[in-house]
């Protein structure tokens, strides 16, 4: 990674920064012209300044990329619009909480001395994004799993209460057990030495908590539950476009 910048800036940076340090009195003043026309920079600073300025660019697109073809999947899967964007958005709860979690802990260094590390102060700039995509994909499992099973008790019986009831005795076991190795391995990474991989293991283990135990078994069949048969609904247009996908074998 490098930055090229002109006289006038390179001057300026050396300026600024012996202003910072005290010296500013103590420093020779460099005649501009002694100056080259420009000059590079690079290293690890300027690279990860470089990536933190690109993922602040690219993240909004990524992340609605991500919902978009999640929405897209989950309504293709289930033909009904309202059960598709639930289940998309739910996704972002444990997203949120499992950020602020990681805000708490390596931000604001809770805990710091039990996972032994030295808070930095912020999160790498890597984080969000690849937690983000992460999240989102393990969360996506969870969600096919519930409602692809209410989907085919709904199909089978036409009752919505008696398709979330049988999804949560269908699958719900499958999902806890799923949900529980996954906790236990991406907190495995929790002591490491490093704090990238410390990083990773504590925001996706609470996320996979969160979401797999709270929000996928209780907070999504809550939301079905109120919905009722509007959340299986949708309209004439839709269903002449989209392929016609069944999980009912009776």
């Amino acid at each position: 990674m490098q930055i090229v910048v002109d006289r006038a800036q390179a001057k300026a940076a050396t300026q600024v920064l012996a202003d910072d340090r005290g010296i500013s009195g103590a420093m020779p003043a460099t005649p501009a012209a002694d100056l080259p026309e420009s000059a590079v920079l690079g290293g690890a600073a300027v690279g990860n300044l470089d990536l933190k300025t690109q993922l602040d660019d690219s993240t909004p697109l990524v992340i609605g990329v991500i919902l978009a073809l999640g929405f897209l999947l989950l309504l293709v899967a289930l033909q009904a619009p309202l059960i598709a964007l639930l289940g998309t958005l739910a996704s972002l709860l444990s997203t949120a909480a499992a950020f602020g979690v990681a805000r708490l802990v390596f931000q604001e260094g809770w805990g710091s001395d039990l996972l032994g590390f030295e808070s930095q102060g912020f999160l790498d700039a890597w984080a969000p994004v690849f937690s983000f995509a992460m999240i989102f994909a393990i969360a996506m499992d969870y969600t096919v799993f519930l409602l692809a099973s209410a989907k085919e008790h709904y199909e089978h019986n036409g009752d919505p209460e008696e398709a979330m009831v049988g999804s949560l005795a269908h699958s719900g076991r499958v999902i806890f057990a799923a949900g529980a190795v996954m906790v236990a391995v991406f907190f495995t990474f929790a002591p490491s030495g490093p704090l990238p991989p410390k990083e990773m293991g504590i925001v996706l283990g609470v996320a996979v908590l969160l979401d797999a135990f709270l929000v996928r078994l209780v907070l999504l069949p809550a939301l079905l539950r109120l919905t009722g048969r509007a959340a299986w609904w949708a309209p004439s247009w839709l269903t002449r476009i989209l392929p016609n996908i069944r999980f009912s074998h009776s």
